[in-house]
């Protein structure tokens, strides 16, 4: 081959000086620009997955872990009705997540083959996607009358539970 033909086939790049050039923008700066769009995509702080109020949440994660609330002991008992209305209606009376709807026969059936003291259970302490209701707003006893007049309405014929006489010394 001719030296002519050789000189027709060569590259742009003509000494070592332009390869060390075209390596540092071809890798060097790639990288540095990667860095950088890492670092600003990445500098602003983020909420938690799945948190919609982040100021919120943070609020509730820090708070004390302990607090006093301070409730009328002697105030009336509520009656079952009432608690349904203010505790329980907000899925019980759509049927959310699988809760039987107030007066539904076919759905509370089951349920009141199980017993008066199983709902009760299951109420306090909470069952599938109901939370416990114990401890609550209201005391156990007027949830246990929420729980009989929702089971009275689907069905069954339970008494509604009595404060209990209050003892003498």
């Amino acid at each position: 081959m001719s030296e002519h033909a050789h000189d027709n086939h060569t590259g742009p790049i003509q000494n070592p000086k332009q390869l060390w050039w075209t390596a540092v923008f071809a890798f060097v700066v790639p990288v540095f620009l990667i860095i950088g769009l890492v670092y600003y995509v990445t500098r602003d702080t983020k909420p938690q997955a799945g948190v919609a109020n982040p100021e919120l949440a943070t609020a509730q994660r820090i708070q004390k872990v302990g607090r006093v609330e301070l409730r009328d002991a002697n105030r009336p008992l509520a009656a079952g009705a009432d608690v349904y209305k203010a505790q329980c209606a907000a899925c019980h009376e759509a049927g959310l997540v699988g809760a039987p709807k107030l007066g539904d026969k076919g759905a509370w059936a089951p349920r009141i083959a199980q017993g008066y003291e199983t709902l009760l259970n299951s109420a306090l302490k909470g069952k599938g996607a109901m939370g416990a209701q114990g401890g609550g707003a209201f005391r156990d006893l007027e949830i246990a009358r929420a729980v009989v007049f929702m089971a009275n309405q689907g069905g069954a014929n339970f008494p509604e539970p009595e404060a209990p006489a209050a003892e003498t010394k």
